[in-house]
């Protein structure tokens, strides 16, 4: 892994910015923070020696170098997940490479489902907790929670406020996929507090803060799991629910920059 950060580190280091400290996370559907950023480098994955490739619809694929204000920041304009045939080490070696550069301060976005009745469709979630599903049938709520940072949900969270936005706060559980849930699933994952489940953020955020990188990760809730009331649903709808809440969210994200 050392052999492989330094082989990538030596291709990014002349295009990353002196001051950067914010790394940004772009999930499924959720990419106009993208254009709020004055873009002055751009890399794409397979340029970079040992970067994973993007194969879902909607992740195109790019390490983005550029300011958001007059904050510097490395944006990933698509992820990785389980799902795809990566290991939890291919995905979270971005993580390692934002960690090298300088990165302090890691937002993150997702679409995930909501799975508590309160949380709608459309709207958005801070996640308090986060929990993994992929490897162990078992969900436990004692151990391997990750905690987020506070003063990043707290920040967001105000201007939220102020701005008259709805943004919940919850549990969330990242799952293999890439199918969606059955109903006993839902119904078990419901009865052990989670609020929204996902495929993706978990690994990643695990491999920041134990880099003692802050950390703060939102979701897009672009369905609704009730197991008594389920519906079939594309990625394409999800997709599309994703992208009218990313225009809120990224300006979130922006503001939240600037005052970080």
């Amino acid at each position: 892994m050392h052999e492989h950060l330094q082989q990538a580190l030596n291709v990014l280091k002349e295009h990353v910015m002196e001051g950067t400290s914010i790394g940004l996370i772009m999930g499924t559907g959720l990419h106009r923070l993208a254009s709020m950023i004055d873009v002055q480098r751009e890399i794409p994955y397979a340029e970079i020696p040992h970067f994973p490739l993007s194969t879902v619809e909607s992740h195109p694929g790019r390490l983005l170098f550029g300011k958001v204000g007059n904050r510097s920041v490395i944006a990933m304009q698509g992820r990785f997940h389980r799902y795809e045939g990566y290991t939890t080490e291919q995905i979270c070696f971005p993580i390692e490479l934002m960690s090298a550069l300088g990165v302090e301060t890691l937002l993150i976005s997702n679409a995930a489902g909501s799975l508590n009745p309160s949380f709608k469709k459309g709207e958005l979630m801070v996640i308090d907790r986060g929990f993994s599903w992929q490897d162990s049938p078992i969900l436990d709520e004692q151990q391997g929670s990750l905690h987020f940072n506070n003063e990043l949900a707290e920040g967001l969270l105000k201007i939220a406020s102020e701005q008259g936005i709805i943004v919940h706060r919850g549990s969330y559980v990242a799952v293999t996929g890439p199918m969606l849930e059955t109903r006993a699933e839902y119904r078990y994952l419901i009865n052990h507090g989670m609020d929204a489940v996902g495929m993706s953020t978990v690994p990643e955020a695990t491999a920041a803060i134990r880099r003692g990188i802050r950390c703060l990760a939102v979701s897009v809730l672009t369905d609704e799991c009730d197991p008594d009331n389920l519906h079939p649903v594309t990625l394409e709808e999800i997709i599309a629910v994703a992208g009218k809440a990313d225009a809120t969210l990224s300006a979130l994200f922006n503001q939240l920059i600037a005052r970080t």
